[in-house]
Formats: C-alpha cells, structure tokens, sequence
C-alpha cells in the first residue's frame, strides 16, 4: 500500500506497475502502462484514479490476510479448500460463471452421495468437478414467488451464485463491478479449491423461501456428505434442524440479518451455528461533484459507465418529494433521505439529469447506487456536504439574477483501495444483538467482510452488500480449518474463529461500529470481533460442546415445561466463546472448560476486562498443561454486582495468555436487574 500511496504524484501519462507474480515460482515482472489523456481537473482525483487504475493486482481476499501467494498461513496448509464440500442453501447457481470452472479438478471425492437435479435450462452437464451436486426445493413457494423463476438450480435472483463464488469460486483475473472498471481486480474464493453443492430453497426477486424448503435441503445435504453448511438467510424463525447437522459434525454458518444499527434485530441465534455480522472492507468509491463557483466535494458512487460527452455541468435543483414533479426534467437533483430505488424510477420518468442523495442508514445504498448506471450519474454525500450543495443553490439564486441558476457536475467514481480507507467497521445495515429469544446467549458471534463485495453474478461481476456476504467469508474459513483440522468439532471451530478475532483496526484503534453516529463496536454489534483467518489456525485453546449438550435447550425452546424455565434462564452455562449475563442481580457464577490444541505443555494466564458496575474474578488465574496430563481444564466466573440498579449492558472481556503468541479471548456482556423480565429501555 506505501507502494501505491507514494505513487501519482501528478498527471503523469506512464506508469511502472510491478505485478505479483502469475504463479509462486515465477519472477516479479515490470510493466509500462499507458494511462491515457487525463480525465480530471481535481489533482486529488487524478491521483485516486491512478491509483484505480493499480488496484487489479490486489485479490479480493488480501484484507483479511488471504494472499493466494503466502507460502505459509491457513490458506496454504488448507491447500485452498482441497476437495472440502460446501454446502450452500440460497437462490441457485449460474453455472456458466467462469468462477465454477472445472480446469485441473480431480474426480468428485469418493464420499460424496449428492445428485445433480435437473430442470428449467439446468441438466446434468451443468454439474462438474466443482458444482458437484445441485437440487432445488419449490415447497412452500408462492405462485408470485415463482413468477418468471427457473424451476431448477438454475439461479434467477444472482443471490446465491454470488454468495458460492465468495465461498469458493476458483480465480478469474480482470473482473470489476458489471466489467465497468469498479472494484477491478482478481475474484476468487475464500476456499478456491473447494467443491461446491449447491441447494436452491429462495425463489423471486425476493428471494423468499419457506422453512420447510430450507428444512428439507439442510436433511439432504446432511445425507449428501457436505462438510460446511451456508446459509445466507434470515427470518423471523430459526432454523433448529440444523442442529441435526452439526450433530453430524457440519459446521453450519448463517447471516445475522440486515436491520441494523437497531438493538435486539440479530437473527438465527441458537447456539450451535455462527451467526455473522458484516463489516466494511478497504475499499471505497470516491466521485468529485462540481459546483460552478469551482468548489469541489466528494461523495460515494457507481457512475461508471459514462462518456466524456456525458461530464458535463446540469442545472442544480433541491426538492423534497412533493416538489419533485414538473421541476427535475434536465436538471441534475438534491435529494434528502429517504430513498429507494422508486426514487430513482420516479426521478428518471420526469427527466432528471442525475441524483445527489443525502446520506441516511439505508440498507441497500449500493442497490440504490448500481440502479442509476445505465441512466444517470448518482451519488452519495453526507448530511454536512448535501447542506453545502443546498447553501451553494440557494446563494446562487439569490446575489445573482433570476436567469443565473446553479449548476453541477457528478465525475465518474474511482476505486481506492489501502490505508487510506477506515476499515474495517461494523456496517451500519448489520444487525445488532442482543437477541430477543435467548438473551443468555451472546449473538453475533462474528464479523466478517459483508459491504460492497465484489463476486459473480450471472456471467458477470457484481458488488453486493449484506450480512449475506459476510456469511460466505466465514463459510469459506470454516472449510480452511475444516482441511487443517479434519478432526475439530463444529464448536472447535467455531471457538477458534471467536478467540482470535481482532477487536482493532490495522492502525491499533478500537473498531467502530456505523449508525446514526459512529461508536466503538461492542459484543452486540461483532461478537467476538472481526476475523482472523490466520489466527484462527492455531487458537491455543478452544471452548468445546458435545452436541448432546445441546439436546435439552432444543427440546425447550421447541415445547417449554415446567423444568425449562430454570435451563432456558441459565444459558450462560453452555460452554460457548461468550458470556452474556442478562439478570445479574446479586452475583452469577458462570463455569467454563477450555482444552489445549496448542503445544502439549503450556501455562496461561487470565486478563479480564471487567463490564462497567460489574467486579469479576476468575478461578484459578493459572491453568497449566503438562505433557502426558489432561488437556481440559475447568475455571470458574464470578461476576457481582457493583451497583443495584436496572441498568443496560455493559461489556468487557476475558483473555487466556500463554507464554508464547496464543491469546484467547472472549467477549463478556452483563445486564444488571432489579426485578426480572423488566429492563431499562430509557
């Protein structure tokens, strides 16, 4: 990245690009490419867009530590997902994407027992040594639902073959958001060598499914040999068959949901599965809008697709929804949240040149973004930058005459990428915890890239944003480690994702969470933090759960009897990566048992992180693992309460340190009660 920063200085027409090499014994090679006339005025840009122009020699998964040519690491000893299945429930497949070629596979592995389901323009030919299996489930599915839809794998939404390609799609060089030159770089997967089976349960525009669907594909792809489940889904029900998979020793991953930054919207959170939040990445989509009194601001877009003729100043207008009618024909618009993309159809049937939205926490803004191109030039600006637009159209008006009206420009966006870029940061569409049904059980587990995530669609490129990209990051780590670690528990697994994640940025400041204001992220918006592939690999200790601990909590939540109600109020007992506490009155002991993967001889010692108005002590502080002894050991959480009061949750955490690199931690949130089932919603 210093490489790319110290680079650009000016206009300059010739650029040295030293690419990384093409395979792990070839040479560095240096390359002059013509940069062509320039195209901005804004030295700032003109730097950004050579630096655009750098941006396809990074990998889509270098942020989180991935390189493809790392000679060492977990992507490496996995040997890129080598022959692990994944199975993924969602929208279908598009089988033609280059991402699922089958080029240098070997035979499908022995133990695989799945089918290739045929269909609307799907038949077995479309399975290959990658797509090794595909079946598709329409229970439960409207007649609307299935409107226009393939009554196959076949995917019609986009939905799931971009999520299968983020999981394990192979790698395919020069690709960018709809080939405009957005994003560009090298698109693969988190596990590229990895096979994929694929279980189509969404159907529509939507992507709507029943739980029946998914509930009969989960059966299937249990008896089908998969190693690792995805589910990019969310609902208001969760999905307690999956318990039969992890059972079977299938780690089941699922989106956490896409209602952030609100309280208490986590979806799927029952214990035995990660439930993921999304965090955003290194990268950003930079435009200058030009006013005519020469002042230049930057805001967030997709315009890509345009001609030189097409940059040029529009008269400004500012309305509101009322007034937008009859006055937006020719004119580029400023428009205040909300927005969606009937906006945009609204804006674009009366003429308008172009849209300048003011910045809200809406869900689907690249959505929103990606729908103007093709039409018109859209872009994004905070609240302070949209009022300065506003006082610019307004002054202008008023000093100059009747005829003089304010006039814009919205440039072409550009990609950076690197240190230049706050990241990562929760997303302020993830949902956030705690969960409203079983509070003593701490969700998100995790976070992971889920903001403009670029991967296939169709037969092209796309960047998507949700939860439901994220979900496919952590899918395709669980599948590494499955390959490192043939022998860990789903819950081995698991932990060893939550232990080592990071809780700070790459410049050591604590991660930040996105809302109406930005915050430091806390256990409800990430979990135990954002992934950390690499570390996960060797996580020291892990907190591990026989599946028959699970039984009793399945059995209650499904039919409550009388003897549930102290089980269900005492989850904090599992022996989960995560303490969540939701009634201390007085004081709660908490039990938990850690078991040694790392060197067989090792001391750790305990750091905590105390929750504000909460004393927390730990017993032992030591735990010591001898060569030839047992490699579990049990500690004991005392947490009382320093304050009576009906208070709100407070965090901290709980770190084993050894002697060596292993730090293992997990994240702590208490509620402090006076009277039960009555909390502070002040």
């Amino acid at each position: 990245m210093e490489f790319r920063s110290a680079f650009c200085r000016s206009a300059l027409l010739l650029v040295l690009l030293v690419l990384i090499p093409l395979s792990a014994s070839a040479s560095t090679k240096l390359y002059i490419v013509y940069m062509g006339e320039k195209k901005h005025d804004d030295p700032s840009m003109v730097t950004a867009s050579h630096h655009d122009a750098l941006t396809f020699v990074i990998g889509s998964w270098d942020f989180l530590g991935l390189n493809y040519y790392e000679k060492s690491g977990v992507l490496k000893d996995a040997m890129y997902g080598e022959d692990v299945i994944i199975g993924v429930v969602d929208t279908g497949i598009w089988p033609e994407s280059p991402s699922f070629n089958d080029d240098g596979y070997g035979p499908v592995p022995a133990r695989w027992k799945g089918v290739c389901q045929t269909g609307d323009a799907f038949n077995t030919t479309n399975c290959n040594r990658k797509i090794i299996g595909a079946r598709w489930y329409s229970a439960g599915a409207t007649d609307d639902m299935l409107k226009g839809e393939y009554m196959s794998p076949r995917d019609f939404h986009g939905h799931g073959t971009h999520t299968a390609s983020t999981i394990a799609g192979g790698r395919v060089w020069n690709v960018s958001h709809h080939q405009g030159g957005l994003g560009a770089g090298v698109a693969r997967g988190g596990a590229p060598r990895a096979r994929v089976a694929v279980y189509k349960v969404c159907w529509g525009v939507g992507g709507n499914f029943g739980d029946a669907a998914v509930l009969a594909a989960v059966d299937d792809a249990i008896n089908d040999g998969v190693d690792v489940l995805s589910l990019s889904l969310g609902g208001p029900n969760e999905i307690h068959g999956t318990l039969h998979a992890v059972a079977r020793g299938i780690t089941v991953v699922f989106a956490g949901g896409n209602d952030g930054p609100t309280s208490q919207t986590v979806q799927n959170t029952v214990p035995w599965v990660i439930t993921v939040a999304a965090a955003t990445i290194d990268r950003t989509f930079p435009t200058t809008i030009s006013l005519g009194n020469n002042e230049k601001l930057l805001g967030q877009s997709l315009y890509y697709n345009a001609t030189v003729s097409s940059i040029k100043f529009q008269t400004l207008v500012v309305v509101n929804g009322s007034s937008a009618i009859n006055v937006t024909a020719g004119n580029v618009v400023l428009w205040p949240e909300p927005y969606n993309k009937d906006t945009i159809d609204l804006l674009a049937k009366e003429g308008a040149k172009g849209i300048i939205f003011a910045q809200g926490n809406t869900f689907n803004l690249l959505e929103t973004l990606d729908a103007c191109n093709g039409i018109m030039p859209c872009a994004v600006v905070d609240k302070e930058i949209a009022n300065r637009i506003a006082s610019y159209a307004t002054s202008t008006r008023h000093f100059f005459s009747l005829s003089s009206m304010p006039v814009v420009k919205v440039s072409p966006a550009v990609t950076v990428v690197g240190n230049g870029v706050l990241s990562p940061r929760v997303a302020g569409f993830s949902s956030r915890g705690p969960g409203t049904k079983f509070p003593g059980i701490l969700k998100p587990d995790i976070a992971a890239p889920g903001a403009s995530i670029l991967a296939a669609v169709g037969d092209s490129y796309k960047f998507m944003s949700g939860t439901s990209m994220a979900c496919p990051h952590v899918s395709a780590v669980v599948a590494l480690l499955k390959s490192v670690h043939p022998d860990w528990s789903p819950a081995m697994i698991k932990s060893a994702i939550v232990t080592t994640a990071s809780v700070t940025d790459r410049f050591g400041m604590p991660i930040q969470a996105e809302g109406s204001a930005r915050k430091v992220a806390d256990p409800f918006d990430f979990g135990g933090g954002h992934i950390e592939p690499n570390k996960a690999i060797d996580p020291g200790l892990v907190y591990d759960i026989d599946p028959k601990d699970y039984t009793k909590f399945f059995n209650c939540s499904l039919d409550p009897q009388e003897d549930c109600k102290s089980y269900m109020g005492k989850l904090y007992q599992l022996n989960l990566p995560s303490i969540a506490v939701p009634d201390l009155k007085d004081s709660v002991i908490v039990w938990r048992t850690v078991t040694n993967v790392g060197g067989s001889e090792a001391n750790y010692k305990v750091v905590v992180e105390a929750p504000a108005g909460v004393n927390v002590v730990v017993e032992p502080q030591v735990i010591t693992f001898a060569k030839g002894g047992s490699q579990s050991a049990t500690f004991k959480v005392t947490f009382t309460a320093r304050q009576r009061v009906q208070g709100g949750y407070t965090f901290g955490s709980l770190t084993w340190l050894d002697d060596n690199t292993h730090s293992v931690r997990i994240p702590v949130a208490v509620r402090t009660i006076i009277q039960d089932f009555v909390s502070d919603t002040a």
